[in-house]
């Protein structure tokens, strides 16, 4: 089976609003914690400081306003940019939910889940509105994690993230 340059582009463009939400946080986050500082049973921190409200709410308005520009530009659905979006955002605190279980302090890294999490709660938050195909998600699945590595590489250079920042 070949690939085309076409079906890397159509899952790059169903995914490109999740890709925009779980990176508006970096850029835009800050302020109070989503879980107010508060100690889940085991005693640890349920999500911990770096997941806080306005990077939440930032990355939702983004990812679901690049699905409107998507859907004036490709008769993409806003619905679609929204749940996608939403998805990404809660798959991130799922993975840090899990990084706080397993003693891994915010910021801290656990290879593969970094880079998958949210792209799991976006297929996942996907399902009702546009399924992707498998092709998509297997192109998705490949294409994420270099993609993260180098954004990271990227933003770390930029002094917009922290060496192992994350969650």
């Amino acid at each position: 089976m070949v690939i085309t340059i076409v079906e890397i582009g159509s899952a790059l463009l169903f995914i490109f609003p999740a890709y925009c939400a779980n990176a508006a946080p970096l850029i835009f986050g800050g302020g109070h914690p989503i879980d107010f500082g508060k100690i889940f049973l085991d005693g640890k921190p349920v999500f911990g400081k770096n997941k806080t409200f306005r990077g939440f709410f930032a990355g939702l308005v983004i990812g679901t306003f690049v699905g409107f520009v998507q859907n004036a530009l490709f008769e993409y659905s806003i619905l679609l940019g929204f749940m996608l979006s939403l998805g990404a955002l809660v798959g991130g605190l799922i993975e840090s939910f899990i990084k706080r279980r397993l003693n891994l302090p915010p910021g801290s890294s656990l290879p593969i889940a970094d880079q998958l999490d949210f792209v799991a709660g976006a297929f996942l938050f996907s399902l009702p509105v546009s399924p992707p195909s498998l092709l998509t998600m297997l192109i998705i699945i490949v294409i994420t994690p270099p993609t993260h590595f180098l954004t990271n590489l990227l933003a770390n250079f930029l002094g917009i993230k922290r060496k192992g920042g994350g969650n």
